[in-house]
């Protein structure tokens, strides 16, 4: 089934984002920019990368003799990716890049990830790589990496996770040594690191987490290196091969185009990243911009599943229309098939509009004209990032699955395709931070932030919108009824019991509000925002007691 790009859609969640709102940073993102460049990357997402996406799924890379070659396809759709500027859409000109909002490379790699999640996670570690040299590199190690970084000729990754070290990266064990020189040796194996091998690109320039001599235990003992696969030459290009290889790929559920890799570092040769002991800093400038980007995944692939879903139901015939009574109509004229395919679409608006959002005040922390706007703006991005993050994630296996349930039998053969999208999604709740880490997150330090003026400015903004929306006026009251809570039992076994809860309930209520900014502006999605009103919002003030329950009740037998 073809991807069709939501370019409509895209242009209404931007608006209700408030993209408008960047104009003065941004002069040359005019409405026609903005429309050519999404234009384009749909032509390139669709035409390009989909008709890559089932292949990719059923070979997947492939390991063989210490190597890893891409599923098929993917090394000439990369080389065009490159060749067109995907890669470069919001980096800094000085390193080559175009310099525009990253709100428009978020909605730009949201199609990206739609046409193919397992295609889209290499440009998508590779912008994290971006952001954290460019944020704590050495003006060398800028110099030497992020041009080709930035064009895409070479590609990022982020080394965290060891065989006993997931989440609790407190607990890794990878040794970085001095060499004496300047620099460092890197020993110990890393694993599920995602494109960690390729045969796409030139090189791969791997930020690692690792511990120097004498290191503190526990978080704060934590060094950020950079470590390219391949030497550097003295003009800057790619030489020799380094210390660190891949020991193999992981046999996934999904995502089989991704190469998920086992790497071995060996004595590789490595720099120092920003401030000895405080790479978990630095690396969290990566995490957090790969966070916002595994949200536009989570709406990218409820885009693709819900597309499917629609398609198949205008298609399929089976029973009685509950409308005209025809026998043998399509199953979109029975109502719980339109029902799901309408919490779908309702979701999947409101989801895209917050990670858009996230994405705007991103941009603003950092080019908003006054220091006053830029710190409010930082604010209300830590705020949204974890909901961006979760909620949408959340979602993309939510759709997902309900395309499987309106293809009915069907959805569960491999043939249909509908099972790809279920399997691909299922990931996005666990890597950069599971959800239960972004509730956490959003409980334990985001609700307090600024002395919590990020809640209650956004529920202020949320409040004028709902004026004359009961529903939505409703939710807020519902979102600060919990916030109040959570913020009185702060650092407790009951606040962080009802931590998802209150992050599925702020996703709830902020996807409303943006749902119901869309419908303002454009009476075309009023339908869509009343139907989510009455089937989500309506929920809001009993989704409180899920919330305030506490953690008594947390026994298993």
């Amino acid at each position: 089934m073809t991807y069709r790009p939501p370019l409509r859609d895209m242009t209404a969640a931007l608006k209700a984002a408030g993209f408008d709102r960047l104009g003065e940073a941004f002069p040359e993102a005019d409405a026609e920019t903005v429309w050519a460049v999404l234009e384009a990357a749909g032509e390139f997402a669709s035409g390009v990368i989909a008709p890559l996406n089932g292949q990719g799924d059923k070979v997947g890379a492939q390991y063989a003799n210490g190597k890893v070659t891409a599923a098929p396809g993917f090394a000439d759709a990369y080389r065009q990716f490159v060749e067109s500027g995907w890669n470069s859409l919001s980096a800094e000109p000085e390193f080559g890049g175009q310099g525009l909002p990253k709100t428009l490379e978020i909605a730009v790699f949201e199609m990206i990830q739609a046409a193919s999640l397992a295609f889209g996670l290499c440009p998508m570690l590779t912008q994290g790589a971006i952001e954290a040299l460019a944020a704590h590199g050495t003006d060398s190690q800028k110099a030497r990496f992020l041009p080709k970084l930035v064009s895409g000729e070479w590609t990022g990754t982020m080394n965290l996770t060891e065989p006993q070290a997931g989440s609790d990266l407190a607990a890794l064990t990878t040794r970085a040594e001095p060499d004496g020189e300047g620099g460092y040796r890197l020993t110990g194996q890393k694993i599920f690191i995602t494109w960690g091998d390729h045969d796409v690109a030139d090189n791969i320039v791997h930020l690692v987490l690792a511990r120097l001599p004498g290191a503190p235990e526990g978080s704060r003992g934590i060094s950020l290196f950079v470590c390219p696969k391949r030497l550097l030459n003295g003009d800057g290009t790619a030489g020799g091969l380094n210390d660190v290889r891949p020991v193999s790929i992981e046999h996934k559920l999904g995502i089989h185009g991704s190469p998920t890799c086992v790497m071995a570092f060996e004595g590789a040769k490595a720099e120092l990243v920003g401030v000895e002991h405080q790479g978990l800093a630095a690396m969290f400038t990566m995490m957090n911009a790969a966070r916002l980007q595994v949200g536009a995944q989570g709406v990218g692939i409820a885009e693709r599943a819900y597309q499917q879903a629609l398609t198949f139901a205008l298609d399929r015939k089976q029973g009685r229309s509950a409308w005209t009574g025809e026998n043998n109509a399509v199953i979109h004229d029975h109502p719980d098939v339109r029902r799901m395919l309408m919490l779908m679409r309702a979701k999947i608006l409101a989801a895209r509009a917050i990670c858009l959002s996230t994405a705007v005040a991103a941009d603003l922390s950092r080019h908003a004209v006054t220091d006053a706007a830029r710190t409010a703006a930082k604010l209300r991005e830590e705020l949204l990032t974890p909901i961006a993050k979760a909620w949408s994630t959340d979602l993309g296996v939510e759709a997902a699955s309900l395309g499987v349930q309106i293809h009915g039998g069907m959805g569960f053969i491999e043939e249909a395709g509908a099972a790809q999208h279920y399997r691909d999604a299922r990931i996005l709740p666990i890597y950069e931070g599971t959800n239960g880490i972004q509730a956490i997150d959003l409980v334990g330090r985001k609700l307090t932030l600024g002395g919590g003026v990020a809640l209650s400015s956004l529920l202020a903004e949320i409040r004028e919108t709902a004026a004359n929306e009961p529903r939505l006026a409703e939710g807020a009251d519902a979102l600060e009824a919990a916030a109040d809570w959570l913020v009185a039992h702060r650092n407790t076994p009951d606040a962080l019991a009802g931590a998802t809860a209150f992050l599925k309930l702020a996703g709830e209520v902020v996807g409303g509000w943006m749902l119901a900014r869309m419908a303002a502006a454009d009476a075309d999605y009023a339908k869509v925002w009343r139907f989510y009103a009455e089937q989500v919002l309506a929920t809001a003030p009993g989704q409180v007691a899920g919330v305030t329950q506490g953690a008594a009740v947390l026994e298993t037998e």
